[in-house]
């Protein structure tokens, strides 16, 4: 594939999980491979993580975790915070409760 070609599907591959993750609503919590699979990549969980990380677009990363709820690490504090400002419920470092998504009581 040339470069050209490449590139031009990792901006795709990025708008569209960007916008998975932009469709998130206050206090629903979702996971890493729910938002490559809702995105069209199934099974690309890490790819939504490189996203994440490196995305200049203002996205809700802290409504993102993974499979077992656990919270981002080196940013649980902030992330918590955020969460509990959303009615979240979180305990030890990972989502007890949500109001919405994969985590909804």
């Amino acid at each position: 594939m040339p470069v050209d070609a490449a590139h031009d599907a990792g901006a795709v591959r990025e708008r569209r999980i960007v916008d998975v993750l932009m469709a998130l609503q206050e206090g629903e919590v979702t996971t890493y491979g729910d938002v490559a699979a809702v995105a069209g990549y199934p099974r690309q969980a890490r790819l939504v993580g490189r996203i994440l990380q490196t995305t200049e677009h203002d996205v809700p990363w802290w409504r993102v975790v993974n499979a077992a709820g656990r919270l981002v690490p080196g940013h649980e504090a902030e992330q918590v915070e955020l969460l509990r400002e959303e009615d979240v419920i979180t305990r030890n470092g990972r989502v007890v409760s949500a109001p919405h998504g994969r985590f909804g009581a």
